[in-house]
C-alpha cells in the first residue's frame, strides 16, 4: 500500500482511528510510525503495520497537521449561501480508499434543509455506498452529519442510509470517473 508519493509520520499523542475498509474503531499509540497515502477533506488515511486506518481531520495535530477550521457563513447569508455551504461541506466527505468526494462518487440522492436562521435548519440526506457491505459506512454517514451540523445556523442533520436505487459507476460525474480510470 506505499507509494513513493506517500508522506511519513510518526504519532505525536495517542489517536483513534478506524481501520479500512471493516469500520472498527482503534486507538494508535503515540510514536506509531507509518504513511499518509490520502489526505482528502480534512481527514487522513494512513498505512501502519500493514493496515489502512482512517484519521479524522479533528486529530489532525497528532499527524503533526493542521486541524481545518469550521465553515463560516455571513452575518447576511441567503438560504442559497446555506445550500452552498452544505453541499460544499458534503465535497469534502471521502472514502478512505478512494480520492473521489461522496457528491462526485453520485452517493447523495437527496438533500433537503428546513426551517430558517432563527429557529435552527434541519437537513436531511439520503446517501448510498459504493458497495453495501461496505464496513466505513456508518463512519462516511457519520462523517457527513459532523460536517453538516459544524455550519452556523445547521441544528440537525439527519443522514439515512439507503440502498435503493443501488449505486453503479455511471451515478459518478464525469470528472470522478476520469479520477477513477472508469471511463466509458
Amino acid at each position: 500500500m506505499y507509494s513513493s508519493t506517500s508522506e511519513p509520520f510518526s504519532l505525536n499523542r495517542d489517536c483513534h482511528a478506524v481501520m479500512v475498509p471493516g469500520g472498527e474503531e482503534v486507538k494508535l499509540p503515540a510514536g506509531s510510525i507509518g504513511y499518509i497515502t490520502q489526505s482528502l477533506g480534512g481527514s487522513f488515511t494512513i498505512y501502519l503495520d500493514g493496515n489502512l486506518f482512517r484519521i479524522a481531520g479533528s486529530d489532525a495535530d497528532a499527524l503533526g497537521k493542521p486541524v481545518p477550521e469550521p465553515p463560516t457563513l455571513p452575518e447576511d447569508a441567503t438560504e442559497a449561501d446555506v445550500e452552498d455551504l452544505v453541499w460544499q461541506q458534503m465535497r469534502t466527505c471521502f472514502d478512505p480508499e478512494i480520492p473521489v468526494n461522496i457528491v462526485d462518487l453520485g452517493l447523495i440522492y437527496e438533500c433537503v434543509i428546513s426551517g430558517d436562521r432563527d429557529q435552527g435548519r434541519q437537513v436531511a440526506v439520503k446517501m448510498t455506498l459504493t458497495a453495501p457491505g461496505c464496513g466505513m459506512g456508518e463512519i462516511l454517514v457519520s462523517d457527513v452529519r459532523e460536517k453538516i451540523e459544524a455550519i452556523p445556523t445547521i441544528a440537525e442533520a439527519d443522514v439515512e442510509l439507503v440502498f435503493d436505487p443501488p449505486w453503479n459507476s455511471t451515478m459518478m460525474t464525469e470528472a470522478a470517473r476520469l479520477e477513477t480510470g472508469m471511463m466509458y
